[in-house]
């Protein structure tokens, strides 16, 4: 991680307020990081924000995977808070899973963090606005499509319904595009696991079934590139595709993007921001602050070019630059919320 990272300052208004008071404040001794899925690229990069983070505040963090279990994550919480850990931080595996970890911590006096995805009973949550994210990445797949794509647009979503979150940015994506391209078709509305072998399971069905489609959208990197991976497996031609790609998860989309193929499009959400900005929330909720109950982290829609404006990369290892995200801005609010399903 870059040096510079000690100036961050949080785009979001609330969350630059965030960051002054966490300077001047006394910071907790322990933080303890329940993260659903440790081996994924996407919190890799979430947990180096976090470490970076914690080390520039003297912070001892410590990080449990639940991996993809609701019950290891129960018992983690019930380890951290048996051994007064003074916060958590909480990727929930599953949302109504989540609920009884908030309703201990709670009553034990530890406060919570949650990342990613909402929980009822939560305080603060630190999360990209999922439906605008989707939504701004299909108004440009919508002008790509005027320009580079040949027939009605017919699109393969490679989705999650299992959580609220991936569904708004699928549901963002096809209404984004269709501002474009109002007669783009959802032919496919398929559940990939968030996976890449799920996504490449399903979506090689799919094409089997009817391959006449010219845009694949992913709710994360994995969704997405598993889908190119059959289209790719099947032997169909790629002149007419688009493929859209939701995280910024870590190289794949990277090392993609540089073939200058199907790829075009990333809705990148910075999961070193996501980390970063967490840290800093959970020194607020020490300490007592009045958080918002949402504090939204920034997105951005990268081509190939615009890729590298944002980060550093050398085909294996890749630093995100901080200026450069830190000039984008988060919206106040979000235009739907998983109570608008």
């Amino acid at each position: 991680m870059h040096k510079s990272m000690k100036t961050l300052l949080i785009a979001a208004a609330s969350t630059v307020a965030m960051v002054a008071t966490t300077m001047a404040q006394e910071t907790p001794k322990t933080v303890g990081y329940i993260v659903n899925y440790a081996t994924h690229e996407w919190y890799q990069n979430v947990i180096g924000g976090m470490q970076d983070r914690a080390a520039e505040l003297g912070i001892e963090l410590e990080v449990i995977d639940a991996n993809l279990d609701i019950a290891k994550q129960v018992s983690a919480a019930e380890d951290f808070m048996a051994r007064n850990v003074d916060v958590m931080i909480i990727t929930p595996v599953n949302e109504e899973g989540a609920v009884p970890i908030l309703r201990r911590a709670k009553a034990a006096g530890v406060p919570v963090v949650l990342e990613g995805n909402p929980v009822v009973g939560m305080d603060t949550l630190v999360a990209i606005c999922d439906y605008d994210t989707g939504y701004n990445a299909g108004v440009e797949a919508g002008k790509w499509a005027k320009e580079n794509l040949e027939g009605p647009v017919r699109v393969m979503n490679v989705g999650l319904p299992l959580l609220s979150a991936t569904v708004l940015r699928s549901n963002g994506f096809m209404d984004g595009i269709r501002t474009e391209m109002p007669d783009a078709e959802l032919v496919h509305d398929l559940d990939g696991g968030g996976n890449p072998d799920r996504a490449q399971e399903v979506s090689a069905a799919a094409l089997a079934a009817d391959s006449d489609i010219n845009v694949i959208y992913g709710i994360n990197d994995s969704s997405a590139l598993g889908g190119l991976q059959a289209w790719r497996a099947a032997g169909l031609p790629e002149d007419n595709l688009l493929v859209v790609g939701t995280g910024g998860e870590g190289l794949a989309f990277l090392n993609e993007m540089a073939k200058d193929g199907p790829l075009q499009l990333e809705a990148a959400m910075f999961p070193e921001k996501v980390g970063f900005t967490s840290m800093d929330a959970a020194v607020a909720m020490f300490n007592g602050e009045d958080l918002p109950e949402h504090i939204v982290s920034p997105t951005h829609t990268l081509t190939p070019e615009t890729a590298l404006e944002f980060y550093d990369f050398d085909g294996e290892s890749r630093q995100i630059n901080w200026e450069r995200v830190n000039e984008l801005e988060a919206p106040d609010q979000c235009m739907k919320y998983a109570s608008d399903l």
